[in-house]
């Protein structure tokens, strides 16, 4: 015996009601051979006839007035439970607040915050910027925001997080460096070249990261001067001062002259999370992951990986 399809039921049903195939497929919007297949389908899951048809109609049998009596009960109960998903889905209004830095999460922070909107009703998202890493722990911390976009690692912080994309790493030279010229470079080419650090990360162990602290040998990473801030780390760069290791996306968001963007092959990804603590509000957020994941193809990259 199977499973019983509920469209099957459903159109069951339909004839048990109207006591005619014909009437049946006229309730349900389908044909008449399409409800005399489900019922046809049915009674084989079952293995009992429900059914005979005869000059003005149809009549149950025993088990079909069984099946009629009790089958209503559960797809009223599905139909019961579908409206009660729908609802709380549905009943999430309020507003959720995002803090993103403008350069990490531009691409899609507002297409983000729009499919939120539209797929949920009544919920208003607003997006707050940030100077930079440190100032989004800050807007979590005094519940300013309620999630933010950060490159992971963060730091041991407290805070929950989620990966909604990977960027590949590169390194900003000037355009007078050695290496300019390369179509790609390796962590070693760059082993004498010091790294500039802006002084915004949120962490020391998010220092390392960006600077890729040790190199894969096990050796130190030269550490170039700190800045104030990203746009800072361009300006070094471009005088000479070091060069950078930040996710290959900024190129298009921190343009600058004098300057070239190469693939680094073994510097490995940026990992770009969504960012929460304990008191956000874990549907929304959840929903949140789901359609940055969309945007961003995350997940299809994953399978296909």
């Amino acid at each position: 015996m199977g499973d019983i399809d509920l469209r099957h039921l459903r159109s069951f049903l339909a004839v048990a009601r109207e006591r005619s195939m014909t009437g049946a497929g006229a309730a349900l919007h389908l044909t008449q051979q399409a409800v005399s297949t489900h019922v046809r389908n049915l009674e084989r899951s079952l293995g009992v006839v429900l059914l005979v048809r005869t000059s003005r109609g149809v009549l149950l049998t025993p088990a079909g007035e069984e099946l009629a009596a009790g089958g209503a009960a559960v797809v009223h109960d599905v139909d019961s439970l579908a409206e009660r998903v729908r609802a709380v889905a549905g009943s999430q209004a309020g507003t959720l607040r995002l803090a993103c830095c403008p350069a990490a999460t531009s691409l899609f922070a507002v297409d983000t915050a729009e499919a939120l909107e539209e797929a949920v009703p009544g919920l208003r998202v607003t997006l707050k910027g940030a100077r930079h890493p440190r100032h989004e722990l800050e807007l979590l911390d005094d519940g300013q925001a309620d999630a933010a976009f950060m490159w992971l690692p963060v730091g041991d912080v407290g805070l929950h997080h989620a990966v909604v994309r990977s960027d590949p790493r590169a390194v900003v030279l000037s355009d007078r460096h050695p290496l300019a010229d390369r179509s790609t470079v390796t962590l070693a080419d760059l082993a004498d070249d010091p790294v500039v650090r802006p002084d915004v990360l949120t962490s020391p162990e998010a220092e390392r990261f960006w600077i890729m602290d040790p190199r894969p040998g096990g050796g130190p990473a030269p550490r170039g001067p700190m800045v104030p801030s990203v746009e800072d780390c361009l300006l070094e760069v471009a005088r000479r001062r070091g060069i950078w290791l930040p996710p290959r996306p900024l190129e298009t968001l921190l343009p600058a002259g004098g300057l070239r963007w190469i693939p680094v092959t073994d510097g490995g990804n940026f990992d770009l999370a969504v960012v929460w603590n304990d008191r956000a509000p874990q549907p929304l957020i959840t929903r949140l992951i789901s359609e940055v994941r969309i945007l961003t193809g995350h997940d299809q990259r994953l399978h296909a990986a």
